[in-house]
């Protein structure tokens, strides 16, 4: 009678667990639904997309998110829908709550541990790393940023690249890599100089959990149980900008990142992501190319094929060989990718780095393993194409930088305001390089590309210079019609303009002076 009674109470234990997470994934507390359903064609998921959160698609099967208003409208379509166990219920991991136990990479940090260690990283290495805060999520937890670099209180002219992880709440993998990440380039600088090479020559940001409402949605200390929106069931990867015309309202998360992304100059950046294990790269939302999709085919194949050196041969290597086009995958709108490649002229890929989006903790050194070496190599793609400084003078100056004769859908970069450094990052090859804005263009022809560093070209436009009338730094077709009117007396110069406008240096002005400035912009824009 005595084992009856206690097996009957494994029994309603074990039901009661069952229960439980069904529950958890079912209760309408629960902000999303996890679920698959098929498709007939392709075809079809230009108008999903739309209206549900794709996670996946294998074969004809696609496998998405929605919240309740989300599956309301998909439901009218009249699919057949298999809810699924959300991802973020279907493994309990170990939490550690101290700086000291995260640092064995063998658990996941509570909210407040993962606090402590980013503020730990700027009081251990304060010469190096800084902590910023970009912002606040719905329920007011802090959007941390670890910025490392070698003079890491100054703005420098230095590549700024970007790393960001775990906007997708239940995505948790890269949010430990990336905090490992962080540790591994403090450690090792100046003892690894591959490290000390990144950290001296860029401005490095790294974001290791972008959506902490999520991935703590049962609360600060435990990651099960994460959702993928955020605390307004929002996928803040469908929440940005969109190169097609959108205006909806976007989550606090989403602004934070956009308005970092407006203050910086963000060369590269990687979106780390789960439930899949490849390299996406532009675009999600438009089926043909970017213009720079031989370079980001080469960016990607160098992230997977540095992968393959040091994983299994199951690792990363689905698609083409771990790599996809956003679009031939499943086209989205609203994602980052596009967001930063599009408005901010940055080179974006989505990262989906474990088939397993919440990892077992145990897996998780051997993911870093897999990873550690391609993710410093992917930063130093910043170093490489062509960089320079633009200055009017002494003083920075923005302007356009792009290749002649290949540029379309903003693929063009800017030279910063601030400092006027350009980055154009491009395969090894030869190019001609226009510098313009609303009143210059000045075309640098032939410039040679190797494997390896960047080429260095730097433009410098002299102020108050001979042919520059107007003094606004550039010699163009406002100059010329100028000196015409000195010459035919509609307008008077005064000495300066005068002598600016006296191109041979004879003391007249006449023709030969507008011959002589035509032929210098003809020789300027060959």
């Amino acid at each position: 009678m005595q084992r009856l009674s206690i097996l009957f109470l494994l029994i309603c234990s074990l039901a009661t667990l069952f229960l439980s997470a069904e529950s958890l994934n079912n209760s309408t507390d629960r902000p999303e639904k996890y679920f698959r359903f098929q498709i007939k064609s392709r075809d079809e998921l230009q108008n999903i997309t739309r209206l549900i959160s794709i996670d996946n698609v294998q074969g004809d099967t696609v496998y998405a998110y929605a919240n309740k208003r989300e599956l309301a409208e998909f439901q009218k379509l009249g699919k057949t829908i298999e809810f699924l166990t959300a991802p973020g219920l279907k493994y309990k991991p170990r939490m550690s709550e101290s700086v000291k136990g995260i640092a064995l990479w063998d658990s996941y940090p509570t909210y407040d541990a993962y606090v402590a260690m980013m503020s730990q990283f700027a009081k251990d290495y304060p010469d190096i790393c800084r902590i910023d805060s970009i912002g606040a999520s719905v329920n007011g937890r802090a959007i941390l940023f670890a910025k490392i670099s070698d003079n890491v209180n100054s703005d420098e002219a230095e590549p700024e690249v970007l790393y960001t992880s775990t906007m997708h709440g239940d995505e948790t993998t890269g949010y430990v890599l990336m905090l490992r990440l962080i540790d591994y380039l403090l450690t090792n600088y100046q003892s690894d100089a591959q490290v000390s090479n990144l950290v001296d020559n860029l401005e490095i940001w790294i974001n290791p959990l972008a959506n902490p409402d999520g991935t703590y949605y049962s609360g600060d200390h435990t990651v099960y149980g994460a959702t993928r929106c955020n605390a307004d069931s929002v996928d803040l990867n469908r929440d940005f900008p969109n190169p097609e015309v959108d205006n909806h309202t976007r989550q606090p998360e989403t602004i934070a990142m956009m308005n970092l992304a407006e203050r910086q100059n963000f060369v590269l950046s990687a979106n780390f992501h789960g439930g899949a294990e490849v390299v996406n790269y532009p675009w999600d939302c438009w089926k043909w190319r970017h213009a720079d999709d031989e370079w980001l085919i080469w960016l990607c194949r160098q992230y997977a094929g540095t992968v393959h050196t040091y994983s299994p041969s199951d690792y990363m290597s689905g698609f083409d060989d771990g790599i996809t086009n956003g679009w031939d995958w499943y086209d989205i709108y609203g994602g980052r990718q596009d967001y930063m490649t599009y408005f901010q002229h940055c080179r974006e890929v989505t990262i989906e780095i474990s088939d397993t989006k919440l990892l077992p903790e145990a897996e998780l050194t051997a993911y870093w393993e897999y990873n550690r070496v391609a993710l410093l190599n992917y930063m130093a793609a910043a170093l490489t194409g062509i960089r320079g400084e633009v200055r009017y003078g002494s003083e920075p100056l923005e302007v356009q930088v792009g290749i002649v004769d290949h540029e379309k859908d903003n693929s063009w970069v800017f030279s910063d305001a601030d400092l006027g450094d350009y980055y154009r990052l491009c395969l090894p090859g030869v190019y001609d390089l226009e510098f313009s804005n609303d009143l210059f263009t000045k075309v640098i022809r032939q410039i040679s590309i190797e494997p390896g560093n960047a080429t260095t070209v730097n433009v410098f436009i002299q102020s108050g210079s001979r042919g520059d009338i107007n003094n606004d730094g550039f010699i163009n077709i406002t100059d010329i019609l100028r000196v015409v009117n000195f010459i035919t007396g509609r307008l008077t110069p005064s000495d300066d303009e005068f002598n600016r406008s006296d191109w041979n240096s004879d003391n007249e002005l006449n023709i030969a002076d507008i011959i002589g400035i035509t032929q210098y912009i003809l020789n300027q824009n060959p």
